[in-house]
C-alpha cells in the first residue's frame, strides 16, 4: 500500500516520544530495547526527531543493561553478555520548547494559571486575586492577567502558549454556552463570555469542570493511575464528584454530572429550588461550611477565621491527631454524612475505586478515611477501594495542564512526525 512505510514511521516516531516522556533521556541502544527497533531503525528515529524540533541530545550517560540483569542470556550494554553498563552513550530527551500549554483553576477567591513545557514541568505561575461581586473585575481582564503573567514568568508571552485548559465549578451548558450550577463564581454567567474569551486569547481554549480536572490528575498521575471505573469525591469550597467509566469522564447531558452537592440525603431537611440556593441535601450535611458549625456545637475551641474550605481543613486536620471526645465525634459524624452521599453514588455507579479529594478531605488523612470506609461498608452494598488522593498541590490546576498537554502533544507530535 501506497504510504504504509510512512505511516509506520510515524507511528514508531510517536512511540519513541512517548517512551522518552515516560523514561525521560535514551540513548539509541535503549530507545530500540524499549521499541523494538534495531539500532540503526531506531538512530535514524532520531534523526528524524531531531531534525523536526522535537529531540534534542542531551549528553552522554551510561547506558542501561537489558532488563533481566546478569545470568540472564542476553547481551548487556557492553555487548559482552555480562549485563553491565557499557560506555557512555548519547542520550536524546525530548525538546521542552517544542511547545507550551497552559492551564487555569477559578474560583470565587483568585484565577491561578500555570504554563507547561511539552515534557509536563511547570515553567511559569500567576495568580489573580478576583474582585468581589461589587467591584468586579471582567472575567476576559482576570484570565488574560493570570495566563499573561504565568507566561512572563516563564519567559515567554501569550502568543507562545499553544493551548489552554480553564477549569471553573460548575459546567458549560454544551446547548447554551452558559455556566450552570456555580452561582457562586461572579462574571462567569453572561452569555456572550466565550466568545469574548475567544476573541481575547490566541490559542484553542477548553473548558472543563474543576473536579473532573482534579480526576484526570489523579488517573494520569495519582491514586487512580491504571483504573478505567472509579469516582472523585472533591470537598474544598463546594462538595462535588468525578465519575470516570470505562476510562473516560462522564459530564452527563449538560455537564451537571457529579454536582453531588444537590444530591437529597437523609439527615437534613429537603433543600428546594436548588439552584437558587446553590446548594442541597449532600452540601448541606458534609460540606464543608458544616465542620466550623459542629465544632462550635461540640465545644472545639478556638474555631479559626477564614474561608470554609481552609478552615474545615484546619479543623478536621486537628480533630485527625487530638485523641479527645469532641474531637472523635467531629470526625465520626462527618465521616457519617460523607458515607451516607457515597453509598448513593456506589449503589448507581458500582466503581472499583473511589478518591476522597480536596483539602476538607485529605486534610483527615487515614484516620477519616478508615472512618468514612467502615461507615460505607454497613451503607452499600458493593465494596469499592477507598483511597485518598496522592495530587494534593493544586490538582484541578494539574488537571486543566494535563489536559492540555495531551491535546499539544496529539498536535504537536502527529503534525510533524506525519510530515
Amino acid at each position: 500500500m501506497a504510504g504504509t512505510p510512512r505511516v509506520l514511521r510515524a507511528m514508531n516516531d510517536r512511540a519513541a516520544l512517548d517512551l522518552l516522556l515516560e523514561h525521560g533521556p535514551l540513548s539509541r541502544t535503549r530507545l530500540g530495547r524499549l521499541t523494538g527497533l534495531s539500532k540503526p531503525t531506531a538512530s535514524q528515529l532520531l534523526a528524524r526527531l531531531e531534525a523536526a524540533g522535537l529531540v534534542v541530545a542531551t549528553g552522554t550517560g551510561a547506558d542501561r543493561p537489558r532488563d533481566g540483569g546478569p545470568g540472564t542470556g542476553g547481551s548487556g550494554a557492553d555487548g559482552t553478555g555480562t549485563g553491565r553498563p557499557g560506555p557512555n552513550a548519547q542520550l536524546y530527551a525530548v525538546d521542552p520548547t517544542a511547545a507550551y500549554a497552559a492551564g487555569l483553576d477559578v474560583t470565587p477567591e483568585r484565577v491561578l494559571a500555570a504554563v507547561a513545557d511539552i515534557t509536563g514541568r511547570t515553567v511559569g505561575e500567576h495568580a489573580v486575586p478576583t474582585p468581589g461581586r461589587r467591584a468586579a473585575q471582567p472575567v476576559v481582564r482576570q484570565v488574560t492577567a493570570a495566563l499573561d503573567g504565568a507566561a512572563k514568568a516563564a519567559g515567554l508571552t501569550r502568543s507562545d502558549v499553544h493551548r489552554l485548559v480553564i477549569g471553573t465549578p460548575g459546567a458549560f451548558d454544551p446547548t447554551t454556552g452558559r455556566l450552570r450550577y456555580a452561582s457562586h463564581l461572579p462574571g462567569w454567567h453572561s452569555p456572550t463570555l466565550l466568545d469574548e474569551l475567544a476573541a481575547a486569547l490566541p490559542m484553542p481554549v477548553e473548558y472543563e469542570n474543576d473536579v473532573n480536572l482534579a480526576a484526570l490528575a489523579e488517573q494520569r498521575l495519582g491514586a487512580a493511575k491504571g483504573h478505567d471505573d472509579f469516582v472523585l469525591l472533591w470537598n474544598e469550597g463546594g462538595l462535588g464528584a468525578a465519575v470516570v467509566l470505562g476510562g473516560r469522564l462522564h459530564r452527563g447531558f449538560t455537564g451537571g454530572a457529579g454536582e453531588v452537592g444537590f444530591l437529597p440525603v437523609p439527615g437534613v431537611p429537603l433543600v428546594r429550588h436548588v439552584t437558587k440556593a446553590n446548594s442541597g441535601g449532600f452540601q448541606e450535611l458534609a460540606g464543608s461550611q458544616i465542620i466550623p458549625r459542629l465544632a462550635r456545637e461540640l465545644g472545639i475551641s478556638p474555631v479559626p477565621e477564614g474561608p470554609y474550605a481552609e478552615v474545615a481543613a484546619a479543623l478536621v486536620a486537628r480533630a485527625a491527631e487530638v485523641d479527645s471526645g469532641a474531637h472523635r465525634q467531629l470526625l465520626s459524624t462527618y465521616a457519617t454524612g460523607l458515607a451516607t452521599g457515597i453509598a448513593s453514588l456506589v449503589a448507581v455507579l458500582d466503581p472499583e475505586l473511589v478518591v476522597l479529594s480536596g483539602t476538607a478531605l485529605t486534610a483527615g488523612g487515614e484516620p477519616l478515611r478508615a472512618l468514612v470506609e467502615a461507615e460505607l461498608a454497613e451503607l452499600a452494598a458493593s465494596r469499592p477501594r477507598l483511597v485518598l488522593g496522592d495530587v494534593r498541590e493544586h490538582p484541578v490546576l494539574r488537571g486543566a495542564l494535563e489536559s492540555a498537554l495531551a491535546a499539544t502533544r496529539d498536535e504537536v507530535f502527529d503534525t510533524l512526525t506525519l510530515r
